[in-house]
């Protein structure tokens, strides 16, 4: 399709004129500005073409050069001469990235010397032919545009949860199939600790549709942008290729948290699902409040918190053993909560030959019991007893399979016996809302294995990321396991085997759902 410029007639068609450009590019050179001397020489070159009556024909747009192959969005969007994030241009045959379009930038000269002409604005999406500079409108360029920024409507996400998406896979450039949410995220180095966190969270639907259907353009944070960006490209149903690279997002996470999480540094996935949440609560507009922001909505309930003071008596002879009272008083708090903390029953000290490969299990519901209200833990000198006042929609629990001594970490191999669905929380609640579901299925499960080590600093650690991927239960239900690139139909029974790091458990859907909390923590972590 051709574009064609019409010369202005006199000086006061001159402003007619610039409306050539469109208003989507406008408004992101309003948010961006080049440099000074760039923003100048950009401007007077399409000054001097406006003048000038050129019909591009179907020869000059170049698009049979387009090589789609290559075209990669997920790296940040710098020049790859200057490593300036500003006025950004994608080269279409070759995939680099350029700064600006007017004669002396970076993408003008790569126009002239390496004969490629086509070029795409990497924050409005128009394409232009350079070093000639007009815009080209075609729908052939359609497919290239939804894959650098897709878009969602709240029909297109209304089945990404039910048993219809499974009957609805894509296919890649290479013809490979595969399911829109359930794809590979790249380990650049070292960030498959991340990566479980970011595709547990982006398969739960409240917080998953919220930012399919975001249009984040203005004062909101850049975190926040990518991880929306991010989200989109995971459920792209029309992807150039059937994986996606989280590095665009890891870059912020890495500069928003001060070097604390970052790509070639192993991590522990709950420290980094913590951060992360507390974090985007604050970038969607969140206070103290509940239900101030879609994090406190989803996942956030509240603690009851006991606690009486152990004392130790003074009356104990010299050689006699310590001896300890317990004050009568009892002192109850209300905390609020993101994901509640479980213990693992230590393992055994010494085993014989026979059982030193017998690997201790025990249920989920013995491990819950410390949230029953009479189960007492003691800790820090005071004994204390945890209930829950306030169940959220998303549930999620920590097992603290790692702890810390003065010299290395060592890891609890305890396995966690649970249901898949119908685990309910009734005992581990004051008091539930008549109205409210206390039964819980589960969603996503984050697995710890590593071959020869016990902690998670070893190269051979390894985490993987078991998710649901249709609702309903029976035959219609499956599960994927994803690490990494790597993306498998999971068996049901296979998922009990591993080591239960972090699960998140929704509450039954065809259930009203209650409110949430006011502040975000790890209890007892």
């Amino acid at each position: 399709m051709s574009s064609t410029t019409r010369p202005a007639s006199d000086e006061s068609e001159r402003p007619a004129k610039r409306t050539k450009v469109s208003s989507e590019e406008k408004d992101a050179e309003t948010v961006i500005q080049p440099a000074k001397d760039e923003e100048d020489e950009e401007e007077e070159f399409e000054e001097e073409i406006s003048q000038e009556p050129t019909e591009a024909r179907a020869s000059d747009l170049y698009l049979d050069t387009i090589n789609r192959a290559i075209l990669d969005f997920d790296f940040e969007k710098v020049c790859s001469v200057s490593l300036t994030n500003i006025n950004i241009y994608g080269c279409l045959v070759c995939g680099k990235y350029f700064q600006g379009r007017g004669r002396n930038s970076y993408a003008y000269s790569h126009s002239i010397h390496e004969d490629h002409h086509v070029f795409i604005n990497l924050q409005t999406a128009q394409v232009y032919v350079l070093p000639d500079g007009y815009p080209v409108s075609d729908p052939s360029l359609d497919d290239i545009s939804f894959v650098l920024a897709p878009s969602f409507t709240p029909s297109s996400i209304a089945n990404l949860s039910s048993p219809t998406h499974l009957t609805k896979p894509s296919y890649d450039l290479a013809n490979k199939v595969y399911l829109p949410g359930y794809v590979g995220l790249n380990n650049i180095k070292r960030n498959d600790h991340m990566n479980v966190i970011i595709h547990s969270l982006l398969h739960i639907p409240p917080l998953r549709n919220y930012l399919l259907l975001s249009n984040f353009r203005g004062k909101e944070s850049e975190l926040l942008k990518r991880f929306a960006g991010l989200a989109k490209k995971l459920w792209n149903p029309r992807l150039f290729k059937s994986q996606v690279s989280p590095h665009e997002f890891l870059q912020e996470v890495n500069r928003a948290s001060a070097g604390k999480f970052r790509l070639e540094q192993q991590g522990d996935p709950v420290e980094f699902l913590g951060w992360l949440l507390n974090r985007l609560h604050k970038d969607t507009g969140g206070t103290k409040r509940q239900n101030s922001s879609i994090i406190f909505t989803t996942f956030q309930g509240q603690l009851r918190v006991e606690n009486q003071q152990v004392l130790l008596r003074s009356d104990a002879g010299e050689n006699e053993k310590p001896r300890f009272d317990i004050a009568r008083d009892i002192t109850s708090t209300v905390s609020p909560y993101l994901f509640l903390a479980v213990d693992l029953p230590p393992p055994p000290l010494f085993q014989d030959s026979v059982e030193k490969n017998i690997i201790p299990q025990v249920s989920i519901h013995s491990v819950l019991a410390k949230y029953d209200g009479r189960t007492t833990q003691e800790s820090a000198g005071q004994l204390r007893r945890y209930k829950c006042q306030r169940l959220p929609p998303y549930i999620i629990l920590h097992f603290k399979r790692f702890t810390k001594n003065a010299f290395v970490e060592e890891k609890n191999p305890t396995i966690v016996n649970f249901p898949l669905r119908g685990l309910d929380f009734r005992d581990y609640v004051d008091a539930p809302p008549s109205n409210e579901s206390t039964v819980y299925d589960l969603i996503a499960n984050v697995t710890h294995e590593s071959v020869a080590g016990t902690t998670r600093d070893k190269e051979n650690t390894v985490w993987k990321a078991h998710l649901r991927a249709a609702g309903g239960g029976g035959e219609n239900e499956k599960w994927f396991m994803i690490q990494d690139l790597i993306v498998e139909e999971a068996r049901k029974e296979m998922i009990f085997l591993g080591e239960t790091v972090l699960q998140i458990w929704e509450r039954r859907p065809n259930e009203p759902r209650g409110s949430t909390g006011a502040m975000g923590m790890d209890i007892d972590k």
